[in-house]
């Protein structure tokens, strides 16, 4: 397979020029460099700094090998006779090269190279950084902003958008449950031991969808909940006194205070009953909806995807190769994949962009819990 040439297409130079606006709006946003040292500076800080560069350079590499078997993967199945013959890896044998390795000395030669790194990189790191040690608790005075250590920080900032045990123990154990239930209940035989983005498009794309809200919610916890745990942009000064009036609402009152419930009289839902009723409604036809989504996510060709007329033909394009899957799958798997996938990948966002966008707090009210 010839070595493909690097070239800057159209939409590639789109894409770099958006990147380079964004930056560049960043930068001049920033009205206190101090500020924004001093919290990427911190020694508490400093793994989610360096994982700010390392996770979208180890997802480029792993995207990058991903295309080039797709590459492979299409060119071999184009011509049945090359494929009895040819390499079945993006980087293929050449002449020179032994065809066999052994492990001693040559993979585990890197290996120790690689532990001598690390090693030189921790030492540094350990005598160049202060570990964030502080002086012993004081009830009578509260650090303001009080954050968990980095790795914890997703979960508080899920306290702001859920009730505490839900936050605490429900979320984290469905996205750890779910974590481990994800490979039993796919049944796509293929992808296994390689990058492939083209056959395992629906599974890649599901897991980076839910690490990357998880980087999300530490980046916020880091870099944008100041004192109070109020909302500051990166960059903005950081004020002790700041006060903000949230006005949050239930989603019941919102819909019975609203101009169309006075109009429809939908009083009643701020009752218990109402809003009971209400809310289990509400939720019920978001798991619907929500199961729709992804299995129009399961099946759709989405680079047969037009807006035109007949609208059913045009938006939702069926794969051959995702409907098989599809069929492969046991209904038992199909409903596991479900729960987990609308829980976890759909409802985080969702329920981030009411409370943030809309100041809603809860959509789902009873005595025993709020959602």
């Amino acid at each position: 397979m010839a070595k493909r040439r690097f070239n800057l297409s159209k939409g590639k130079l789109i894409g770099l020029g958006v990147l380079v606006a964004v930056v560049v709006l960043a930068v001049l946003k920033v009205e206190d460099w101090h500020q924004l040292w001093k919290i990427s500076s911190a020694p508490d800080n400093v793994p989610i700094v360096a994982m700010l560069f390392l996770v979208p350079f180890f997802t480029w590499m792993g995207v990058r090998q991903s295309l080039a078997n797709d590459r492979l993967i299409k060119e071999l199945e184009l011509d049945p006779k090359l494929a009895k013959t040819h390499h079945r890896k993006a980087e293929p044998w050449r002449p020179g090269w032994a065809r066999e390795l052994h492990v001693w000395p040559y993979l585990v030669r890197i290996e120790f190279l690689v532990a001598v790194i690390v090693t030189v990189i921790l030492f540094v790191w350990s005598i160049t950084l202060n570990a964030p040690l502080e002086e012993p608790a004081n009830p009578n005075l509260t650090m303001n902003p009080s954050k968990a250590p980095w790795y914890f920080l997703g979960l508080q900032e899920m306290l702001v958008y859920f009730d505490p045990w839900i936050a605490g123990v429900v979320m984290p154990s469905i996205i750890m449950v779910g974590l481990m239930v994800f490979p039993y209940v796919d049944s796509n035989p293929l992808g296994n031991g390689y990058y492939t983005l083209r056959q395992r498009r629906f599974a890649v794309g599901m897991f980076a969808v839910g690490f990357l809200q998880w980087i999300l919610l530490i980046v916020i916890g880091t870099f944008i909940r100041g004192p109070g745990w109020i909302w500051f942009w990166p960059g903005q000064t950081w004020d002790h006194n700041a006060v903000v009036f949230d006005k949050n609402i239930d989603l019941h009152d919102l819909v019975a205070t609203s101009w169309i419930g006075k109009t429809l009289h939908l009083g009643f839902l701020q009752t218990g009953v109402g809003k009971f009723i209400f809310g289990l409604l509400v939720v019920g036809g978001f798991y619907i909806v929500g199961a729709l989504f992804f299995h129009w996510l399961m099946t759709v060709d989405f680079k047969r995807i037009k807006f035109r007329r007949p609208l059913r033909s045009n938006l939702f394009p069926r794969d051959p190769f995702e409907q098989k899957l599809l069929q492969r799958t046991s209904i038992l798997q199909y409903l596991t994949f479900q729960f987990f996938a609308i829980s976890v990948l759909l409802a985080m966002p969702v329920k981030l962009i009411l409370r943030l966008g809309l100041t809603i707090k809860y959509v789902w009210v009873t005595p025993w819990f709020n959602i």
